[in-house]
This record gives C-alpha cells, structure tokens and sequence, in this order.
C-alpha cells in the first residue's frame, strides 16, 4: 500500500495495528482518511480477515463513506467487516441473540414522538399533570439513568427526594411496556447489548472473538455504556484504535464523558499516543483563532493545529442593532460571496435553533435557496408517521404502541372505549392488542366494530406474508391500498391531503433506494425499519441544497468553505448557565473552537446590540469568545449596519471587540475581565467588561438573576468572590 501521501504522524498512526492506540486528531486532520488506510492496511498488509475488523462511527453517512473508502484502496473482500454507528451494531447484535433476555427477535425501535407517547399514557394512568410534569423531561432523566446503566429497580433503589422517586417509578412503568411490547428505545441498544453480554459470556465471547481490532471514532463523544461496551469486546485482544479530540467533545447534554478520552492512557498503560495536528482544511488565520480561543481551557490533551495554507483572509465581524438586522447583514454577505462560492459552500451557525428565524426570514425575502437541518424532520409528518406505524406493526405484531396509532387510520369506527377494552383485556392476559382482537367477541366490543377489527388483523397478517417476499416499495404500496390509508387520502381532496400523497410518493424514493442495494429477503422490513429508526440530522446533509443552516452542535464534522458564527453576545453563546460552572464554560468553548474549524476559507462572526428575547427586547454584551481572538486576525473593517459606511478598525474596537483589562477601585481592590463577584442588591455576577477611566470607570456585570448590568466601578457595592 502506498503511504507516501501521508504525512509522519499519519503514517505511524496506520502501521501501528498492535495493542491500544490513542490518536489525537485535530479538526481537518484528515482523521477518517488515516482511519480507512488503517483498515485498508489490516486486510491488505496483514493478512487480517475482514471479519475481525469493527469500526464504530457516530453517523450512518460517516459509516457509509468510510466503508466507500476502505473498498476503494482494497482488492480484498471487505464484505464481512462491521463498519457501523454504535446503535446500529447493537441492533445487529441484538437481532441475533435478544431472545436470551426475554424479548421477541423481531422487536421494534421507538422513536423519540413513540417515547413520549408511551410517557403521556403513564402520567395519564398516574393522574399525573403533563404540564407539570413534562414528558421530555421524564425522558432525559431516564435517557441519563441509562447511559449510566442504571436499572429502574436501582434507581428506585437511590432516589433522593419525591421528583427523584416519582420518575423512578415513570422509569419502571416505561419499561414494563417497552418489554411487554417488545420495543426498545435508542438507549436500550446499547444497555441491553451490555445486559446480554453479562448474562451470556458464551455470546460475549464469540464478539470478542470475532472482533480482534476494534476502531472508535470521535471517542471523546462517548457515554458511559458506549465506553464500557467497547471495553467489554476489547478486552480479550487489547487491538483497540480511538480517535478523537477533547476540545470538540462538545455533547455532555447528552451524557458524553470527556473524561473518557482524557484517560484512555490510564485505562491501558501500554497505549501508544499519536497526535494528527497538521490540518488540511482551514487557512492559518482561521486555526490562530480557533488555537487562540481553546487555550483557554485547561480540560484538555494540549496540541496546536498547523497548516501549510498561510494566511488566507482575515475574519470579518458583523454588528449589527437587532437580530433582524442580523440576519439582512448576514444575508447581504451571503449575495456578496456567492459571486466566488456556491450556495452550498456557505454555512450560518448558531448556538441555539430558536435563532434561525431572522435568518430564514431574511434568505426568504432574497429568495436564497437554503437548508435547516434540526428543524421539522421528514420522517415526523403524520402521514409518514403513519405508515412507519403500520409497517412496525407488521413486523412487530407485539407493538402496542404502533397498532394504537393506526387502529383507527383511516377513520374505521373504532373509538377510544374499545381500544381501552382491547388494552385492559391484554394487560390482564399478559397479550398484546392484536391477540386480543382474536377475543373481541368476550370482552363487551360492538358487533360492528369486531367486525372490523378482524377483517384489519386479517390485512394485516396477509401484509405480513407479502413482506417475505416482496420488496419494501411494493409492500408500503400494498400497505396503503389494502389499509384504505390512500383511499381515504384521495377522497379527502384537499390541499393538505394531495400534500401528503405527495409526502408519501417521496417517501418511496426512500425504499426505493433501500431496495436497490438489497435483494429481498425475510428480513428486508426489519433492516428497512432498523435503519430508518437510526437516521441522524447528518444523514440528511445533502450538497447543493443552498446555504446550510444549523446549530453548532449539529455541524461537528461537516466543513464549508465559508462559515457565519451569528448571536456572539453573552447569555446567547456563551450561554447563560456558564456564569457560575467552569465546567459548562469549557464546554461552551469547544463548541465555539467546532464552530470556527468549520471554515476552509472565511470565517464571519456576528452579534446584534439587542436581541428579542423571551418576548422581550435585551441587550446583549459581547462574548467573551470573541476577545478570546488577537487582534491581528480581525479585518481592518467592522460591517456596522447603522452606519451607510465601514467604521474604521480602531473605532470598531469598542463596538466590536473591547480589550480585556485590569482596573482598581477606591478600596484598592482589583478587577478584571471573567471575575466573579457579588453585589448587595443583584446577587452574583461576572464581568464582561471594563471601560472609562477616573471616577467614570464602569464595569459591564452579568449578574445570574438580573441579567447585564453597568455599574460606576468606585461606587458600587460590589465584592470580588475568591
């Protein structure tokens, strides 16, 4: 194999295929290229058999491309190598052998709407008010519970307080329907995966076997039971490859432990560290301001990013008076770079989604073609939500769940008594809805719906035959005649139903590429519903679909050669909860540093005086980020919208980027930048900001309950906090 190309640090990195190895790939490093060469080398180089290899991605596109690459270097059958994200390889897994743990093997996947279903029902059932008692809410905490690998019965066990113990219970209820359904939800894939390999070493063993070199990428982004999951298989062998970068572990909201990757190293004392710092993305001006902004953590694997692209334009900064002047500002640039960039090369990000709509608003009016991804997902609409229902049901007989939601879809004369009847009469028996149906007759159900009911289960079963045998475009369309689903859609004759015929003909250009890369087989549906349950926002990110926009969280292993940071202002990014945890503070710092090394070629940042917040007007100092970056990478120029001319850049200095400074009080007492302090009236706060001198000296405060404030330094009440 050719490794000419490569430069040192990559091509140790693929030649070390023994024992632990940590590769710290910095942004643009051309980590996914080193990884697929390390594979490549494996098979070709080692002679190791494709069906010893694993790599675990975080994306089904990045899967996909990574597999692409390693068959495009090889002349070896790669066939039988997992490369997979985590979630998809324990379907695979569980597929085989979930039987062990009392579950049906053809178990469904809920989505995130089928979660909060399940929820409502419980709180319901509890006399429990939804307001109150938010089911997302509910959802993180047992989302948190099971990334730790906390049972309900254990974390009943050490509830603290009446929230505590109440979702505990929710916890317990929530499970006994997933396992009386037969359904699990995302977090289930990887905690049952574990419960199986504890129960069965006979079925840990074989992985392990199986899986002699195991690849992790974007390991800082791994959770608990991801991390004890992946020590489980590699523990026979110790041939364990990750790659990953602490200063873009930026998903704690998601249970991602940083502390993971930072001690790898203690984890396995023989591991050898390789750092990937040459960067083959960003101009030199724009990886100076990510490296300027990250040095100030200190929860990090130190490194400092290079490029052989000098120079290259320095960043632009926008100030503009309100965000809807934001966004027209943003957009004017926009129409200015497309004469040198496609639409498609050009990306806005923002901390939150709530902020895209003064940038929609504005790509309206100018009619700019752009893309949201984060916003209104496909797969969500009802109709597809429907049909998605009825396939689970299909083939998932036992997903009470699903049979709910299209048990009267179309309209069929089944009312909410009887399917109450059919749900008591089955959680008597220990049977799901279908089998109940068989009993409809006994249980007090009109005559005329048990008529129906049994001509549905008789569709039913029928479509269950057909999916054997058939492809999965031909079964949604025998699914959507035999339902009456379309029937009823064309009857309806309106504007929205055409829409969602329409929705559904799209929906097939889905299948009908599943279809094309798999001849049919009995357990085409079950792969087809797999897959379409573990789509992420990134499997979505298509090329020429105009301006991309989205959060900066969403945007973490894309690149686009121009990038607008917009909102950089305190209590929007950094947001507010940092004031008072370094920790969030760090992690908000990642995120800026994955928002900056997002550019190749441009980097804009943006902040607005005053922002429209919560259905009022703030204004906003500026972040903390934005000092973070020298001044020598700054553009001469500050685009200033309330001006009909560019102010010059020392002018531009105070509106834009003050200086940090140290100043004293009249108690002699010093204060600087990121200070933390208290007030006898406002409580605590941070500052943000110094400027004036003399007895004019004033301090910009972010105080936790009062939010901004500015204060004459020599006369406030105010304490520094040590």
């Amino acid at each position: 194999m050719d490794l000419s190309l490569m430069n040192k640090e990559q091509r140790k990195a693929i030649e070390t295929t023994e024992g632990p190895l940590l590769l710290v790939a910095g942004a643009g490093s051309g980590k996914t290229r080193v990884l697929t060469h390390r594979i490549a080398y494996l098979l070709g180089e080692k002679g190791v058999p494709s069906y010893n290899i694993l790599a675990i991605t975080f994306t089904n596109k990045a899967a996909g491309e990574m597999l692409s690459r390693v068959n495009s270097l090889i002349e070896e059958d790669a066939g039988h190598m997992w490369i997979s994200t985590f979630h998809s390889m324990c379907v695979r897994i569980l597929r085989r052998d979930i039987n062990h743990l009392g579950y049906d093997n053809s178990f469904s996947i809920l989505d995130p709407t089928d979660q909060q279903s399940v929820v409502k029902g419980i709180l319901k059932k509890r006399n429990l008010d939804v307001k109150q008692h938010h089911p997302r809410k509910i959802l993180n905490f047992i989302s948190d519970k099971k990334n730790q690998l906390i049972t309900a019965e254990e974390a009943s066990k050490e509830a603290e307080g009446y929230l505590d113990g109440l979702y505990s219970e929710i916890y317990t209820d929530y499970q006994e329907i997933l396992y009386r359904n037969s359904s699990l939800d995302f977090d289930d894939l990887i905690m049952l995966t574990i419960d199986l390999f504890d129960r069965n070493p006979d079925v840990l063993k074989y992985y392990q076997n199986r899986f002699q070199y195991v690849h992790v990428d974007e390991y800082q982004d791994t959770n608990h039971a991801q991390y004890q999951l992946v020590n489980m298989l590699t523990a026979k062998y110790r041939n364990i490859c990750v790659v990953g970068d602490s200063d873009q572990s930026i998903y704690k909201f998601r249970g991602a432990d940083i502390t993971n990757i930072l001690n790898f190293e203690d984890d396995y004392p023989e591991a050898v560290t390789i750092k990937l710092e040459q960067n083959y993305r960003s101009t030199k001006t724009i990886l100076d301001a990510a490296n300027a902004v990250i040095n100030n953590n200190s929860e990090r694997k130190p490194k400092e990013l290079r490029t052989e692209r000098d120079g290259g334009a320095k960043i632009k900064t926008i100030l503009a008076d309100s965000e809807r002047a934001e966004g027209q500002e943003v957009v004017r640039n926009i129409r200015d770079l497309s004469r040198k960039y496609a639409y498609s090369d050009i990306a806005v990000l923002y901390r939150a989604n709530s902020q895209s709509r003064a940038i929609e608003d504005a790509l309206v009016k100018s009619s700019i073609p752009y893309k949201m991804i984060g916003g209104m997902k496909f797969y969500q609409r009802m109709e597809i939500k429907d049909l998605m229902s009825y396939l689970k049901v299909i083939q998932n007989p036992h997903d009470d769940i699903s049979f709910t939601r299209i048990i009267n879809t179309p309209k069929r004369g089944i009312g909410a008594k009887t399917v109450d009847k059919l749900t008591a009469y089955g959680g008597i028996h220990g049977i799901s809805i279908f089998e109940a149906i068989n009993d409809a007759d006994f249980i007090g159900i009109p005559k005329g719906a048990v008529t129906t009911l049994m001509s549905l289960l008789d569709k039913l079963k029928n479509l269950k035959e057909k999916s054997k045998y058939m492809s999965v475009t031909e079964l949604v369309d025998e699914t959507l005649y035999d339902t009456g689903y379309l029937d009823a859609l064309e009857k309806e004759n309106t504007l929205e139903s055409r829409s969602r015929i329409e929705n559904l003909d799209e929906f097939k250009t889905v299948t009908r590429e599943f279809d094309n890369e798999r001849e049919i087989n009995d357990e085409l549906l079950f792969e087809f519903l797999s897959e379409m349950a573990l789509v992420s926002d990134q499997d979505g990110v298509e090329a020429n679909a105009g301006v991309t926009l989205m959060t900066m969280h969403a945007s973490k292993g894309l690149e686009f050669k121009v990038v607008f940071i917009v909102g950089l202002e305190e209590g929007i990014f950094p947001s507010q909860r940092v004031m008072y945890d370094d920790d969030e503070l760090e992690e908000e710092r990642r995120l800026m540093y994955v928002g900056i090394t997002r550019a190749e070629d441009q980097l804009i940042l943006s902040r607005a005086d005053s922002r429209m917040i919560y259905g009022k007007y703030e204004s906003n100092l500026q972040s903390r980020f934005l000092q973070e970056i020298p001044d020598e990478l700054i553009d001469g120029e500050v685009i200033d919208i309330n001006t009909p001319f560019s102010r010059p850049k020392q002018q531009a200095k105070s509106t834009v980027r003050q200086k940090s400074r140290v100043m004293t009080n009249n108690s002699g007492v010093s204060f600087k930048v990121g200070d933390k302090v208290t007030h006898k009236k406002f409580g605590d706060g941070i500052i943000s900001n110094i400027k004036g001198d003399g007895d004019s000296k004033e301090l910009d405060i972010v105080f936790t309950s009062e939010g901004p404030k500015r204060l004459l330094a020599n006369f406030a009440p105010i304490e520094k906090k040590e």
